[in-house]
């Protein structure tokens, strides 16, 4: 079971207990931003954040597609209505997160849960995060 999971499925995912996953220049590409987050600190508050904010669910696949990368699929629910991800990890010689790329669908359950995220997390993350800059 890769690391993320089992934070995850423990319940335990703290901006703190998720850093200890992340290689220092870890980056992650998600439909939910406008473009791709690169660090530690920003992704760990991402990724403690979506813990919460996102409904019930499990995990209901898990692959490992070579030595280093992991493809998960998630079900759940976000306000009630269904939502699922997609996702490949890849992790560094020692086992640190150094990519996370993550699919959503359905789009109306997806917005839900990114104007959820956009609310607990617009002040720590930059404009550019959430939006295109205006042309």
């Amino acid at each position: 079971m890769h690391p993320l999971r089992k934070l995850r499925e423990a319940g335990n995912t703290t901006p703190t207990t998720v850093a200890a996953l992340l290689a220092e220049d870890v980056v992650f590409n998600s439909p939910i931003l406008a473009r791709s987050i690169q660090g530690r600190e920003p992704i760990s508050q991402i990724f403690a954040q979506s813990s919460s904010t996102r409904g019930s669910g499990n995990y209901t696949a898990e692959f490992k597609l070579d030595e280093r990368t992991t493809f998960l699929r998630w079900e759940g629910t976000m306000d009630g209505h269904k939502i699922e991800s997609l996702e490949v990890i890849v992790d560094n010689e020692q086992g640190l997160i150094v990519e996370r790329t993550i699919a959503l669908r359905p789009f109306p359950a997806v917005k839900l849960f990114r104007d959820a995220m956009y609310a607990s997390l617009k002040d720590k993350l930059p404009p550019d995060a959430w939006e295109y800059p205006a042309t």
